[in-house]
């Protein structure tokens, strides 16, 4: 790892920048996870008593504004060059934490549907800067080489807090642990930028130094990019055939597990045990997943690394469907499934990390990221939550919505196989070529 020459080399402001990145992406995505998807969802249906399909429609609406406002910001940060001024996204970003902080504190105190409308409105136009302005932070303090070993260290503490902390997943409990967040680290990103912003002082000295990364190469060229391409017709198939697959990711695990936390006989004995061992389990599972799947993001080609999600999730969801089958009345306490779902969802989650800085340059990062990560993404978890609605609304059994699912999981996993294999098949047809 390169961290570890940093901290060899006492190069302290990109080892802070380390630790800066690491702590608001995994604090931004514990906050989207939990109380965005959780929260927002139990104050619908609880508090305010609204049908869950009207809770569902308020959600969509959520999602589709965020993937506008990101888009429309990170086509706006690229063409005017933001994307390349640090100190700015850093004000920017300090800009989103302050709403998000205050719509956390008022959003238990909402109390009539109108109200709730105007809070998805605000915190969509929060989500949809905090996108491109936070990801776009990666060609500034996070080298090439570590950035799969970071996205899984971001993944391991965000997923580590949503399943030991989490519980119960009501709006006031989540609430308050995401206040205890969100204001320190609100007050400590706005001393950072008061410093930063006034001369003569060792920060603004520090955010100076780590403004003139992304002119580095080892910083400024993803993964998947060339330096000598870069000013030419680079493979952006590759980019919008990964947003594809990412696209299915979400889609998927989204309908998935949507209905399987409506369904206590399923998640009773895992993420809502009233015991915290289960939750423990689960949230050190996620750690060693998270870790492992940064070493395979950063070792494994492209190919094989969606084999293996889309091969655990099919995996994952025939084992659910099977358990559904097999014990249809009883509470599942076993925690072999909830693992496996697990360490498919620490995976996709390194990769969602770190793939689009991966495919960006300084210029473009801010609009790769947006429509990797606010189109992969909140649209597909758009369009999954209102067919998971539907069907269930329509009176789709749990087994045959599980089923349904487990298809569409094979159907990318046959698309990935195909993939990997007509590669050997090419390779071995222009070797028999080449000897003729």
């Amino acid at each position: 790892m390169a961290f570890k020459r940093y901290v060899q080399a006492r190069n302290w402001p990109v080892v802070a920048g380390y630790l800066l990145f690491i702590g608001m992406m995994a604090v931004g995505y514990f906050y989207n996870v939990t109380f965005v998807q959780l929260g927002l969802k139990d104050l619908g249906e609880r508090v305010l008593s609204l049908p869950p399909a009207t809770v569902a429609q308020q959600m969509a609406v959520l999602a589709l504004l965020t993937c506008v406002v990101a888009l429309v910001t990170g086509h706006g940060m690229q063409r005017s060059g933001w994307s390349r001024r640090f100190l700015l996204k850093l004000q920017l970003a300090l800009v989103v934490v302050a709403v998000q902080t205050v719509l956390t504190a008022v959003a238990p105190l909402l109390r009539s549907p109108v109200a709730f409308w105007v809070w998805i409105v605000f915190g969509s136009l929060a989500l949809g800067v905090g996108v491109p302005v936070t990801f776009s932070l990666t060609t500034d303090l996070i080298p090439v080489r570590d950035r799969g070993y970071v996205a899984a260290v971001i993944t391991a503490v965000a997923y580590f807090l949503a399943a030991v902390f989490s519980n119960p997943w009501q709006i006031e409990a989540l609430g308050q642990r995401m206040l205890l967040l969100l204001i320190p680290g609100a007050v400590g990103l706005g001393i950072i930028v008061l410093l930063a912003t006034a001369s003569r002082t060792f920060v603004a000295q520090w955010v100076w130094e780590l403004s003139q990364n992304h002119q580095q190469a080892h910083f400024a060229y993803g993964r998947f990019l060339r330096p000598e391409r870069v000013k030419r017709t680079h493979p952006n198939w590759r980019f919008w055939l990964f947003v594809g697959l990412m696209f299915g990711i979400f889609f998927i695990d989204s309908l998935g597990f949507l209905r399987i936390v409506d369904t206590p006989i399923l998640v009773a004995g895992a993420w809502r045990a009233a015991a915290p061992t289960p939750r423990l389990m689960i949230g050190i599972f996620h750690v060693v997943a998270a870790l492992i799947a940064g070493v395979m993001y950063t070792n494994l080609s492209q190919r094989h690394l969606f084999l293996w999600i889309f091969g655990l999730f099919t995996l994952t969801h025939f084992s659910y469907a099977l358990s559904v089958w097999l014990l249809p009345e009883t509470t599942i306490h076993g925690l072999g499934t909830p693992m496996l779902y697990a360490t498919a969802v620490s995976l996709y989650t390194v990769v969602n990390f770190a793939l689009w800085a991966d495919f960006a340059t300084p210029q473009t990062i801010s609009w790769k990221t947006a429509v990797g990560v606010a189109f992969s993404g909140w649209m597909a978890t758009f369009l999954s939550t209102a067919v998971a609605m539907r069907w269930q609304t329509n009176g789709l059994p749990l087994s045959e919505h599980l089923r349904l699912v487990e298809s569409l999981a094979l159907v990318f996993l046959l698309f990935m196989l195909l993939a990997a294999i007509w590669p050997l098949r090419l390779s071995g047809k222009q070797e028999a070529e080449g000897n003729r």
